[in-house]
């Protein structure tokens, strides 16, 4: 890397010497480099960037590069995040930004040493007060997408059209959400399977199209193989689902995507699965696939096979079925959709997997191929038993119930603990998500009220539920969710948010998906705890007691099948009393230092996000925290 010119060291010479005489305020300074940076400023803007300036001063002489690095996630950005140089001036303008709050320092590079300044937020087109909560803009895309939900218009889509994603952060700095194929009138049939998008933010996403341009030969060629085994004929051009796949950084240059295939003819005649064609059999079966890549950003994946099926303990010929509306007895124990991936502090690779047939399943992994760590076998057993080869129960809603309305497993592991988070009740409305806890990934899972859900039982905390603040239609069928984080401990819970049914002006308006995105705390006691309004990267600035002082909307999130919880009113007083709703007659405390409010003896994790009620949409401030089996969200009304 080359020094500075003669020309630009005698200008850094000159703006020393300014610097020194009118003083430097917040300057950092390393003995190491013995360099000066004052806290960058915001010269201009407009919608999509910012113009920075910086004074520096010490050894000047041996500046080697200097400039500014920024980030709409790390808080404290490093050259490893985005860079521009600062020209002569040290000045540079960003161009291209996105509307969000940018996180920005300057960096200079001299004396073999990196140094960087003090920390300053901004927004492209904000006002420039130097207040990061006044120059905030709020997320403006629609909810309501239709007008431009087909597939000409996916350059428009951000958030629109998301199904069961999964999220993963990928070394280019990028998060990249893969999910099931659906969308507002089937546009996305135009573009392959397993589509996937990008982001920086969490906020802004750019739409990336499908990953599987063609169905993998041997999906048909493995189905027919086994319907070889039960005496059953081929069928040739099955109708084919492709749902819900995982992906995980494996290590810098690898990355796996696992995902369903659900074959939905009838087992015993292959016909199309309709009323009409009911031949007393249940349908076929599913399958979990691997692909592979070195690189998200090419949208370049290599598929390797089949990693499992859906599994029976009722033999070949056990696939009768009495009635399609009312026998819910199903053929297959484990159902191989929904797989979730995880890998242990130990190097343990897993694949957790199943839905609504007996519950979910833990099975072992050999990390190298991503298959499984023994020959699976044949998909038949007998007389109740599944062969073990297919994994172990981890999680069961009712034990022996072949029909349970529970899926879409998500796992990680945090402080010590594998946490599984499940999905519940129907997806159009009921949805909803609930989470238990393990210090072993095959369990036993615990709820928060201590029933062991691997042995069977409803599982505690509800996490996500249908709900609705005022000033809007709300949301439903919220679950199915993934969960990441950005590398700092910072956890996220992602999932489709529906619209009710039957919304005046929206044609079919309960099939309509945004993405949601919501921040994730964690409790005193580490229970994860679900953020009530979707993530807005609004500015992480410390909130004061004086600001919980005023009215509330307060929700019961609690469990109730189908229902949309909705807000009630309460108010925190400046004397530490609550007035009205639930807590009526409760005293509240805040822990300033862990942003606890605790109301009576419930602990509420609070923060800052965006307020998408509101108009214009701005911020606010939210809680959300659990009291047993009850779990409430909140926000500050304005």
């Amino acid at each position: 890397m080359k020094k500075l010119s003669s020309i630009w060291m005698a200008l850094l010479a000159i703006l020393c010497v300014t610097a020194c005489s009118d003083g430097l305020d917040n300057i950092e300074y390393s003995q190491d480099s013995g360099i000066y940076l004052s806290k960058p400023e915001v010269t201009a803007t407009t919608a999509s960037s910012l113009t920075l300036s910086v004074k520096a001063s010490g050894d000047v002489n041996n500046i080697v590069k200097i400039g500014f690095c920024y980030s709409t996630n790390n808080q404290t950005p490093t050259i490893k995040d985005n860079v521009v140089d600062a020209d002569e001036n040290f000045t540079a303008t960003i161009s291209g930004l996105m509307n969000t709050t940018y996180y920005i320092r300057a960096y200079v590079y001299g004396n073999s040493r990196y140094n960087y300044s003090e920390m300053i937020t901004a927004v492209p087109g904000g006002n420039g007060s130097g207040d990061p909560l006044a120059d905030y803009v709020a997320p403006n895309y629609p909810d309501d997408y239709t007008g431009f939900a087909d597939w000409n218009s996916r350059g428009k889509w951000n958030l629109a059209n998301v199904h069961d994603p999964s999220v993963v952060l990928a070394e280019d700095g990028y998060y990249y959400m893969y999910q099931t194929d659906a969308s507002y009138g089937n546009a996305h049939a135009a573009g392959g399977h397993f589509h996937g998008r990008r982001s920086k933010d969490l906020v802004n996403w750019e739409y990336l199209g499908g990953t599987m341009k063609d169905t993998p030969a041997w999906v048909v060629e493995q189905l027919n193989d086994y319907r070889k085994d039960m005496n059953l004929d081929p069928i040739a051009s099955p109708n084919i689902g492709y749902w819900a796949p995982v992906v995980r950084k494996v290590r810098n240059g690898l990355y796996r995507m696992y995902y369903s295939i659900v074959i939905d003819n009838y087992i015993k005649t292959g016909k199309a699965n309709t009323p009409e064609n009911f031949d007393n059999s249940w349908t076929e079966r599913a399958f979990i696939g691997l692909m592979e890549t070195s690189d998200p950003a090419s949208n370049n994946w290599v598929d390797k096979g089949m990693v499992v099926t859906s599994v029976t303990d009722k033999g070949t010929d056990g696939w009768g079925r009495t009635n399609r509306d009312t026998d819910w007895n199903a053929y297959f124990k484990y159902n191989a959709i929904d797989p979730a991936y995880v890998i242990t502090p130990e190097g343990e690779h897993w694949l957790i997997y199943g839905s609504w047939h007996s519950g979910i399943a833990a099975l072992k992994l050999n990390a190298e191929t991503g298959l499984p760590a023994q020959e699976i076998g044949l998909p038949f057993g007998e007389n109740g038993a599944a062969p073990e080869t297919y994994g172990q129960l981890i999680m069961t809603r009712e034990a022996g119930n072949r029909w349970q309305a529970s899926e879409g497993p998500e796992i990680i592991y945090r402080d010590g603990y594998y946490y599984l988070f499940v999905a519940y009740d129907a997806l159009a409305v009921p949805y909803n998500t609930r989470v238990a806890r393990s210090k072993s990934i095959t369990g036993p899972y615990l709820g928060i009220d201590g029933t062991d859900v691997t042995a069977g039982g409803e599982m505690y905390p509800v996490v996500t539920h249908p709900y609705k603040f005022n000033g809007s239609i709300g949301w439903v069928g919220i679950s199915h969710c993934a969960v990441f984080d950005d590398g700092n401990d910072n956890w996220y819970y992602a999932s489709q948010g529906r619209f009710p049914e039957n919304v005046p002006g929206i044609n079919v308006s309960n099939a309509v998906m945004m993405g949601h995105i919501r921040s994730i705390r964690w409790t005193t006691d580490g229970w994860p705890v679900v953020m009530p309004e979707r993530y807005g990267a609004v500015p992480d600035v410390a909130i004061a007691e004086d600001e919980l002082v005023g009215n509330w909307e307060n929700i019961d999130l609690s469990y109730q099948y189908g229902v949309q919880k909705t807000s009630e009113t309460i108010s925190l007083t400046a004397d530490h009393k609550v007035e009205g709703g639930a807590f009526d007659g409760q005293t509240w405390s805040y822990d300033a230092a862990n942003q606890i409010l605790k109301i009576g003896n419930v602990e509420l994790c609070i923060q800052r996000e965006a307020d998408w009620e509101a108009e214009p949409r701005t911020h606010t401030i939210v809680y959300a925290g659990y009291n047993g089996k009850k779990t409430y969200w909140g926000k500050k009304s304005k």
